[in-house]
């Protein structure tokens, strides 16, 4: 078997409870300067992710309220994810398959980090675009 998805995820994930505003769950992006959060329900349960395209393209560009709409109205459901001991071979057949770009990772339905295409360029090609680029820091 090849290398573990752990050895590479990037942790911890961010999530938002399903309750959240659109703005709340904008908030955590903006602060963390990532694009896309994990939406967990009450038990801290994966229930779908939401990006901050879907937040614009599904939610300002129909003019929602950002305060007043929950974030499990526009986020996706039933996202594919993996586990971290799943062989990172195997995500990446998974991520080609469903032309994703990023999985969460998940141990008993919670999640407990991602995968990316950037985590995988900068651990398997380093000196590629994609990985120096990932590996760069924030733009601010």
């Amino acid at each position: 078997m090849g290398r573990q998805i752990r050895e590479i995820m990037s942790t911890p994930p961010l999530t938002v409870p399903m309750t959240a505003s659109l703005a709340e769950a904008a908030g955590i992006m903006r602060d963390r300067d990532v694009g896309d959060v994990m939406v967990v329900d009450a038990d801290g349960c994966l229930c779908g992710i939401v990006t901050d395209r879907d937040i614009i393209v599904r939610a300002i560009a129909d003019a929602r309220d950002p305060q007043g709409t929950q974030i499990s109205t526009v986020c996706t459901q039933n996202v594919e994810c993996v586990e971290p001991d799943d062989d990172v071979d195997e995500a990446i057949e998974l991520m080609a398959e469903k032309s994703i770009r990023r999985v969460p990772v998940c141990e008993g339905g919670k999640p407990v980090g991602f995968l990316s295409l950037g985590d995988l360029a900068v651990n398997r090609d380093p000196d590629s675009v994609l990985g120096q680029v990932s590996a760069a820091p924030p733009n601010q």
